[in-house]
């Protein structure tokens, strides 16, 4: 069964992306436990391409196929997870890249919705924060996922917040959305 393709970001209003988020209905990967089977011999990089035995996945519907059965371990391990079986996937960074952003509203009334290199579309809120964390090559954004997992928020996206909260001339740099106020200036 093919894979929808994906919808234009720029072009989807608030409703548009409401609903889009709605009907998004992922495998039930938290209840599936089968016993370890292996290795997949795949591994997800830092800029977010997908690899198996060294090759990168070239085709885009496997890999938005492989993300709805990826699942983060209470070790902090990533596997891919069927009824039947579960193999262990190594994962350089995150095993997300936020890609694309859209931003409406301004205030406390803006609403920030990401495109993830997985194509999901997630919405920074209660349940999927943003948070800056501090490395030896810089500070790295992350966006919270799903089941302990995240998305590195790839630069331009990164950039694009900053020139956002910039303009809105807080006394904190930041952004909210639906609600909740995220800094990003590093300070928790």
């Amino acid at each position: 069964m093919p894979m929808e393709p994906l919808p234009d970001l720029s072009t989807l209003s608030l409703a548009d992306i409401a609903r889009l988020l709605a009907e998004k209905r992922l495998p039930p990967v938290e209840k599936w436990n089968p016993d370890h089977c292996g290795d997949s011999e795949m591994r997800i990089a830092r800029d977010g391409t997908w690899y198996h035995q060294g090759s990168p996945i070239g085709r885009e519907t496997m890999v938005r196929l492989f993300s709805t059965i990826l699942r983060r371990e209470p070790d902090g391990s990533h596997v891919l997870v069927t009824p039947v079986e579960k193999l262990d996937i190594e994962v350089e960074d995150a095993p997300f890249v936020a890609v694309e952003l859209k931003s409406e509203g301004e205030g406390r009334a803006r609403m920030l919705v990401f495109r993830l290199n997985s194509g999901d579309l997630v919405t920074a809120d209660a349940d999927h924060g943003l948070t800056l964390r501090e490395t030896p090559d810089g500070p790295h954004p992350y966006l919270h996922v799903r089941g302990g997992m995240e998305a590195l928020i790839a630069r331009s996206v990164y950039y694009e917040l900053m020139n956002l909260a910039l303009e809105e001339g807080a006394e904190r740099v930041g952004l909210w959305s639906e609600g909740v106020f995220f800094p990003l200036d590093g300070a928790q």
